[in-house]
C-alpha cells in the first residue's frame, strides 16, 4: 500500500505528461475493448438471435442457408407431420417468406410476409393484442411500421394483395384481414414493414399454395444434447433437404463474417502497441529525469528491487487509471458504432456487431494490465543497472 502512495506521488509530479498518458491510454483500452466485443460479439448475437424462440435445427431447401434464396420446400405439410411423430422434437413448424402489398385506397404498399404455423412459432413476440389461432384464416399481425404504413390497430381491417398481375398492373389474389395484434418480428430489420398470417392464407396470397411450399421448417428438440444427432438422423431422413443446426449456421455465418475478426485483431493490436509505447515512454523519462534521486535512495540503502518494484507499480497504475476511463468509453463508443452497423441494408434490428460480456470485459481487462507490466520492464531495467557511484559523481559537479 506504501508503494502505491509513492507510484501515485511521483505521477503527480508530472501532472500534464501523467495526464496525456492517462488519455492516450483510455483511447488505446477503448480500442481495444470494442475490438474484444467485435470479435466475439458478432458470433454471440447471430447464435442468440437463431435461438430467440428456441429452435435449434432449421430445414431449407438443399443447397441453401434460411431465405438465401427463393427455393422453396414443396409438400412441407407431410413433411412437418413427419418431424412431429419424431419422439426427439418438440416442435416443428413451416415458415413461408415472401413480398407481397397492402392496399390504402389506390395506392400499394410492398410488405413483407411471413406464413406462419402459430401452434409452432418461432419468430415474433406479441407487443399488443391477440396471438393467431391455427385456423384463423381472416386474422393477420403486424409490425409496428407495417401497422403505421397502413394505418391500422388491434381490430382494424386491412387489405392483403398478392403477386400483381403485370399486364393489368392490379392484384390477381387479394384478402381483407382483421389485425390481431402488433407484433416485433425476430428477424426483421429496423423499420422493415412486415406482415403475418397462417401458412395456408400467405400461401394461397403468394401463389405457393398448390405445391404446399415453404421456405423453411423450424424445429426445436428436447434436450440440446439431442440437437447434433437428431440433425443427422434427419438429414438421413430427407436427403433432398438441408439441415443445418444452429451450430452449423453459426460456423457458416462465421466463415461469412471472417474479416471483421481479421480487423479486430488488427486493431486491437494497434492499441496494445500504443499503450506498452505510451507507457514505456512515460517511464523511461520520468525515470531518466530521477536518476539522481534514485542514486541517492540507492546510497542511503534502499534496496535495488524496491526501487524496480516502485517503477513497475508506477507502470500499472498508470495503465489501471487509463485502462478503467477507457472501459467507460469503450461502452460508450461501442454503443455509438453499434447503432451505426445495425443500420445496414438487410441485417435483422436484433442483431448487434458490439455484445457487452463480463467475459469481454475480463479479458481487456487483464490483457491491459499486462500490458502495463510489460511496459515497465525497460524503465525499470534502467533502474536496476544504474550506476550509483558515477550518478552521484555526476550530479556533484
Amino acid at each position: 500500500m506504501r508503494r502505491l502512495g509513492w507510484s501515485w506521488k511521483n505521477l503527480k509530479r508530472y501532472r500534464l505528461r501523467t495526464g496525456l498518458s492517462i488519455v492516450g491510454i483510455a483511447i488505446s483500452a477503448a480500442m481495444l475493448l470494442d475490438m474484444v466485443m467485435l470479435s466475439g460479439g458478432i458470433d454471440r448475437s447471430f447464435a442468440e438471435l437463431l435461438l430467440a424462440r428456441g429452435y435449434q435445427i432449421r430445414l431449407t431447401p438443399k443447397g441453401t442457408l434460411p431465405f438465401d434464396t427463393e427455393a422453396m420446400i414443396r409438400g412441407v405439410s407431410d413433411v412437418v407431420a413427419t418431424l412431429r411423430r419424431d419422439r426427439a422434437v418438440e416442435r416443428a413448424g413451416a415458415v413461408l417468406g415472401t413480398s407481397l402489398y397492402g392496399r390504402m385506397g389506390d395506392s400499394l404498399i410492398t410488405l413483407f410476409g411471413y406464413g406462419i404455423q402459430p401452434e409452432a412459432q418461432a419468430l415474433y413476440s406479441l407487443v399488443r393484442g391477440a396471438d393467431l389461432a391455427a385456423t384463423d384464416t381472416v386474422g393477420v399481425l403486424l409490425s409496428r411500421p407495417a401497422a403505421a404504413l397502413l394505418g391500422a390497430d388491434v381490430g382494424d381491417t386491412v387489405t392483403l394483395v398478392g403477386r400483381l398481375d403485370p399486364q393489368v398492373v392490379t392484384a390477381s389474389i387479394g384478402r381483407r384481414l382483421i389485425v390481431r395484434g402488433i407484433v416485433q418480428w425476430v428477424y426483421d430489420y429496423r423499420g422493415q414493414p412486415s406482415v403475418g398470417t397462417v401458412l395456408s392464407l400467405m400461401q394461397t396470397l403468394a401463389r405457393h399454395r398448390v405445391a404446399d411450399e415453404a421456405s423453411l421448417i423450424m424445429v426445436r428438440v428436447r434436450g440440446d444434447s439431442l440437437v447434433q444427432p437428431t440433425a443427422d438422423r434427419l438429414q438421413r431422413t430427407f436427403p433432398h433437404l438441408e439441415i443445418n443446426s444452429v451450430a452449423q449456421l453459426v460456423r457458416e455465418f462465421q466463415q461469412r463474417m471472417i474479416y471483421f475478426r481479421q480487423l479486430s485483431y488488427i486493431l486491437g493490436s494497434m492499441s496494445l502497441i500504443v499503450t506498452v509505447l505510451l507507457v514505456a515512454t512515460l517511464l523511461t523519462i520520468t525515470v531518466n529525469q530521477r536518476l539522481p534521486e534514485i542514486a541517492t535512495l540507492r546510497a542511503i540503502g534502499l534496496s535495488r528491487q524496491t526501487i524496480v518494484t516502485q517503477v513497475l507499480v508506477e507502470g500499472t497504475l498508470l495503465t489501471l487509471i487509463g485502462s478503467s476511463a477507457g472501459i467507460l468509453l469503450g461502452l460508450a463508443t461501442a454503443h455509438y458504432l453499434d447503432s451505426i452497423l445495425t443500420t445496414f441494408p438487410g441485417l435483422p434490428a436484433a442483431f448487434s456487431f458490439f455484445v457487452p460480456r463480463r467475459e469481454s470485459l475480463t479479458t481487456a481487462g487483464v490483457i491491459l494490465l499486462l500490458t502495463g507490466c510489460i511496459a515497465g520492464l525497460y524503465p525499470a531495467w534502467l533502474v536496476a543497472r544504474l550506476p550509483i557511484a558515477a550518478t552521484l559523481r555526476a550530479e556533484a559537479t
